[in-house]
């Protein structure tokens, strides 16, 4: 009875290893975020809502349906609207949206005096009215709080058409409807005109603005204290437009949006902001970190989750990585210990420094283009060649405004004047082949940031590695006969690439007014961004700011540059940004090809990919991103940002620091919108990368080896203090403690930061103060979790460098082991004894079979 029971019994423990090797796994997150859907707009999150609009007294809009895709968590960023059912946009006349940002504490919404909209249409051929505070009087039989002529105050005893004043969440209202105390036709966000495709769709980037950036409407000013303090909540106001004024009139509808009628038509949207504040104890002991902005947002992000034990106060100053490098190879007592860069630093681990992959970001061309009888464009394309064009100030076009007066400059004679004309990008472009694009609608250069960076030198890198681009910064002409600007021709772009992009044309171009003239040159016509992160913000205002047109110098009595209007619908810009910003803010991005000439955007999957084709760099740990190696969907523009800090700091800081590295390897890699995850446009790292990033958190902690044999070089002492710059709250959804004008302090203002610690002048501090020296740190608090001392939950695989489908993995493939061997045994062991019996005679002895029967 004994052998079919040991015969089941194995093919049991078979049937149990085949169903062990079949369940599925839990899944990686990280991994599962690359393999999904994943193009830089911003998903619901869960906060998503579409409201329909209703029946007005002439127009019907109970068919339009507008979405606005975050409701929650809302920073300085881009926000996604888009409509359908609404009617076709008649050129410049009739259907459209009117959107604009609004305080108000009233739970029904805000008042119309309470909303930031009437500085748009300043100098526009088209919506004088329209985008404005005024209210011509008697043009609408049911506006009565601004139905009459009031005094005008600029002329006594006359009267002039009423007006809706601003009223700021804190100070007086504005007196008239130039006011500029507040917002200008230079900083207000409004959309006036947002135009309806003709199949009734329609979409727009709004470029929503925290208290940071608008300090009159107060959108995320903290309410409450402590760690439950939220944000001050606003609104998003549209009001649909038809083809009638108020008074029934057809054609052309010229009254604003506040008046009574029109405002009535109004559909709200509640806005819940982030509180703009420290996201760290400003009385705790600091630790100090500095370097590539490609990790600015995710950084900021992060701060409030590694500052929540409130032990130590964690600060991040953004500055080129060569001086960050710099920072770590001569510290001093006031440098930051942890450094962030693309390249590592020199010696590597030979010289007592650890390299931890904290993010995966791409480099892009992001872009906000408004066509004639396209929209918004969505799909363009550029080849490396086009994009040397664009960095060598090849076209006449971004070197001056061309004119009668101001022809083609003569080194540029022969080459197309815009982009827009080029033959190369209308083969790419077909599209743009179907109207005819004047001098007006040309888009100027492209924006390009003034540092000095790890990540400039990867976009010469990607053109040097193309056959046709390199020819061309070489000096050899496109097959229609365009050559580069000669003033570029000898920096040894194509030889060498450079860390920065030069604006090396001298052209200057004369302005004449009356008796006064103003030259302007190419920095003038092509300025410079501060760095990506602005790039990226100017980019979606829909302009370059080109100074190129001449005003009257009120200051000097001479002449000053200024920049000229860009109405809805003409918007063009783009600029070299990141992958985080330009999902921030909403921008479309440029395909770009790859290695085998697929044109590729930067989705999380196709980031990836890259990633698994990089090849490791002489320093151990550390992975080269090679443009030309990108094929099979690749990303050709995809960069690892990583951690460097030397094995020699104090053993208080390695440990605060070995935290940074092993939240970035774990719980920072969460993607979503809340404080302390991974912002959109990052892709989640691989677990490969994880668990590099928690090794060299392990090490870091350990400290440099003693001992026979061990490493001396690198750098010895050192404080984990450093420069950060001036504080100043910071936005718990991404924005700087410095700067008013953005993100991690981007912007005038952020260059003390950068300046304190001898970084460049485009430097962006979160949280930042030239407070003691870290070294004073006290050690974290015990407990936590496995992952390292102070760690968050959740890091205690991410610790190990393994994630929960590694494990379950490797048990799964040892218990399948065991049960094979198992039940094989079962089923041959009866076998084998009964072959053995029958091959001994009836006369053998069969004490050895009982013996290995019984042992």
């Amino acid at each position: 009875m004994r052998r079919p029971l040991t015969r089941r019994a194995g093919f049991g423990a078979l049937l149990a290893a085949v169903v062990l090797a079949l369940v599925p796994l839990p899944q990686d997150p990280s991994a599962a975020a690359a393999t999904g859907p994943s193009e830089n707009s911003a998903p619901s999150q869960g906060s998503a809502v579409t409201k329909r609009g209703t029946k007005g007294p002439y127009d019907d809009f109970s068919k339009l349906e507008v979405t606005v895709h975050q409701t929650r968590n809302l920073r300085s960023q881009g926000l996604s609207v888009t409509w359908k059912g609404g009617r076709p946009t008649q050129g410049r006349n009739t259907d459209y949206l009117q959107i604009m940002q609004c305080w108000g504490d009233d739970p029904a919404g805000p008042r119309r005096e309470q909303c930031q909209l009437g500085a748009g249409a300043k100098g526009s051929d088209f919506g004088a009215f329209i985008g404005s505070r005024l209210l011509p009087a008697g043009s609408d039989p049911l506006e009565k709080q601004y139905g009459e002529r009031i005094p005008d105050p600029e002329y006594p005893g006359q009267t002039t058409d009423p007006f809706v004043p601003f009223t700021p969440v804190s100070g007086p209202a504005t007196t008239k409807p130039t006011d500029w105390t507040y917002f200008s036709p230079g900083d207000s966000n409004e959309e006036f005109f947002a135009t309806t495709q003709p199949d009734g769709t329609g979409e727009m980037g709004f470029n929503l603005q925290s208290t940071r950036e608008a300090p009159h409407l107060g959108c995320g000013d903290p309410v409450g204290s402590g760690a439950a303090a939220r944000g001050r909540g606003c609104w998003l106001v549209v009001v649909p437009r038809g083809s009638h004024d108020p008074d029934g009139t057809t054609g052309r509808p010229v009254t604003s949006a506040f008046s009574t009628t029109n405002w009535n038509q109004r559909i709200v949207f509640p806005l819940g902001f982030l509180p703009v504040r420290e996201p760290c104890p400003t009385d705790r002991a600091e630790r100090r970190m500095t370097g590539s902005e490609l990790v600015t947002d995710a950084l900021t992000s992060w701060q409030s989750s590694l500052c929540a034990d409130g032990s130590t106060r964690f600060t991040f100053t953004q500055r080129g990585e060569d001086l960050a490098r710099g920072n770590l190879l001569n510290p001093t007592s006031t440098s930051p210990g942890l450094a962030f860069t693309v390249e590592p630093v020199d010696g590597g681990e030979k010289a007592g420094f650890v390299h931890a992959p904290v993010a995966v970001n791409g480099l892009t061309v992001g872009l906000y283009w408004e066509a004639d009888r396209i929209g918004l464009v969505k799909d363009l394309r550029l080849n490396p060649r086009l994009l040397a064009k664009l960095l060598t100030g090849s076209y006449p076009y971004d070197v001056r405004l061309l004119s009668d007066k101001a022809p083609v400059p003569d080194h540029l004679k022969g080459n197309p004047e815009s982009i827009l004309r080029d033959p190369e990008f209308l083969t790419l472009n077909p599209r743009f082949k179907e109207f005819q694009q004047s001098v007006m609608n040309y888009p100027g250069g492209i924006l390009l940031s003034a540092d000095r960076s790890d990540s400039t030198r990867i976009v010469w890198n990607y053109l040097r590695a193309d056959r046709d681009a390199r020819a061309f910064l070489e000096g050899k002409a496109d097959p229609w006969g365009m050559r580069i600007n000669r003033y570029f021709k000898d920096l040894g772009l194509a030889s060498a690439g450079s860390y920065e992009f030069p604006k090396a044309d001298p052209t200057e171009t004369k302005l004449v007014e009356g008796e006064l003239d103003i030259t302007y040159g190419m920095v003038d016509r092509s300025p410079y961004a501060i760095d990506l992160h602005d790039a990226a913000r100017a980019v979606r205002r829909g302009t370059n700011g080109a100074k190129d047109r001449a005003a009257p110098d009120t200051a000097t009595g001479g002449l000053k540059l200024t920049n000229g209007d860009v109405p809805p619908g003409s918007r063009r810009a783009y600029g070299i940004t990141d992958a985080a910003s330009a999902a921030r803010y909403q921008l479309q991005i440029a395909a770009l090809p790859n290695a085998d000439g697929t044109y590729v955007r930067p989705t999380a999957a196709a980031m990836l990919k890259a990633v698994d084709q990089f090849e490791d760099s002489a320093v151990p740990g550390v992975l080269t991103a090679d443009p030309a190696r990108a094929r099979n969907g690749a990303y050709p523009l995809t960069v690892v940002t990583y951690a460097a800090a030397s094995t020699r700091l104090p053993a208080d800081a390695r440990r605060d620091y070995a935290r940074v590295l092993r939240y970035a390897a774990g719980p920072g890699q969460r993607q979503g919108t809340a404080p302390g995850e991974l912002p959109l446009g990052y892709a989640p790292m691989p677990a490969k990368l994880k668990a590099r990033a928690a090794a060299a958190a392990d090490r870091l902690e350990r400290g440099a080896p003693t001992g026979p044999g061990s490493t001396t070089g690198g750098a010895s002492g050192g404080s984990a203090a450093g420069a950060g710059g001036p504080g100043g709250g910071q936005d718990s959804g991404g924005q700087g403690a410095s700067g008013s004008t953005g993100s991690a302090g981007t912007g005038p203002g952020a260059a003390g930061g950068a300046a304190a610690g001898g970084g460049s002048a485009s430097g962006s501090d979160t949280g930042g103060s030239a407070g003691a020296p870290s070294s004073a740190a006290p050690p974290p608090p015990s407990g936590g979790s496995t992952g390292g001392p102070g760690g968050a939950p959740g890091e205690e695989l991410a610790g190990t460098g393994s994630t929960p489908s590694q494990v379950l993995g490797a048990v799964r493939w040892v218990l399948l082991s065991v049960l094979v061997v198992g039940g094989l045994a079962g089923v041959a062991g009866p076998a084998v004894l009964a072959a053995a019996r029958r091959r001994i005679p009836s006369d053998s002895p069969r004490t050895g079979i009982r013996n290995l029967k019984s042992g």
